[in-house]
């Protein structure tokens, strides 16, 4: 048991600034993703800060006809609000494909946008991971890859980014609401949020050191149908090998975007330039892949679960 000091923060820029004064604090939310990380001593923090308590727990309409979700909203909540389910409903989607209702009762908005990679290697202590001990190396790197990622990957990590509800926010140009330790304000695009490994796979996000996330806001509804597709190796919750979101119009245009092949939501604006063509699509979702022996099979399920998700949109 590694011993660390605990408190309940009381505004958000109270807890940003407790966060930064101390090496090693975290904040803790619902926990799902952070408490697994400390029992297997992949996560040490010395100090955890506690924003439960913080008042971002409402979903508000913005003056623009959008939403502003709080941080705190849970998944549960989230997904069944008649406002997403009426105009954003492949948020809702998404949601319901990421988890069992015991952890999305947990889950909150923040926290599933920062939850990390589950490469195999990452979570293995004994193995090299530059994510988690930068300049270790990758043991990813010919070793077993299926689920790991074909573009947007680096010499320095392969992981891709887990989640399946920022691949609909992605789709849907959300906006993160941060407060920094001194108090100021900034608002980070979905699109800039999450990080591609580069030279630096153990820096995820856009965050600065200490900045917290107090809101979500997505933009005025954009119609059509929306939809989520998840592939992956057993029916029962898991992470997706390949996901897609999608917003379709009646003429076959739309946007999509891709979960399960990047460290990143993946959308590409020549992708969604081509639709109503899939295999145009697809060609550019995947262009400049560097796929494994063990993941290759994922350039040809994008386009079939591309191909899935337009042949809904048309019954």
């Amino acid at each position: 048991m590694r011993p660390f000091t605990y408190q309940r923060a009381k505004s958000p820029a109270e807890a940003a600034a407790a966060v930064m004064q101390m090496e090693g604090a975290k904040f803790i939310a619902g926990g799902t993703n952070l408490i697994d990380l400390m029992k297997i001593e992949v996560e040490k923090p010395t100090h955890l800060v506690d924003v439960n308590g913080l008042d971002l727990h409402r979903i508000e309409e913005t003056d623009d006809g959008g939403l502003r979700i709080g941080a705190l909203v849970s998944n549960t909540a989230l997904a069944a609000d008649q406002r997403v389910r009426h105009d954003y409903g492949v948020l809702t989607r998404a949601i319901v494909a990421g988890a069992s209702g015991q952890l999305r009762n947990k889950a909150t908005t923040g926290g599933n946008l920062l939850q990390r990679t589950r490469c195999p290697y990452f979570y293995d202590t004994n193995q090299a991971c530059n994510k988690r001990q930068p300049g270790s190396g990758c043991a990813a790197i010919g070793g077993y890859s299926r689920q790991l990622g074909i573009v947007g990957v680096s010499d320095k990590c392969i992981a891709t980014y887990p989640g399946d509800m920022a691949v609909a926010l992605r789709l849907l140009d959300a906006v993160v609401e941060t407060v920094k330790p001194g108090g100021e304000t900034r608002a980070i695009p979905i699109a800039d949020f999450h990080r591609l490994w580069g030279e630096t796979p153990h820096i995820e996000t856009a965050l600065e050191p200490g900045e917290f996330i107090t809101a979500v806001t997505l933009p005025k509804p954009l119609g059509g149908k929306h939809l989520y597709h998840k592939v992956r190796d057993r029916r029962s919750y898991a992470f997706a090998l390949v996901s897609v979101a999608a917003v379709i119009q009646a003429d076959g245009t739309g946007r999509v975007a891709i979960g399960g092949i990047a460290p990143k939501p993946w959308r590409v604006d020549a992708a969604d330039a081509a639709l109503p063509d899939i295999h145009a699509a697809a060609q550019a979702l995947t262009a400049g892949a560097t796929p494994t022996d063990d993941n290759r099979f994922k350039l040809a399920l994008v386009e079939r679960t591309l191909a899935g998700v337009m042949a809904e949109a048309r019954a």
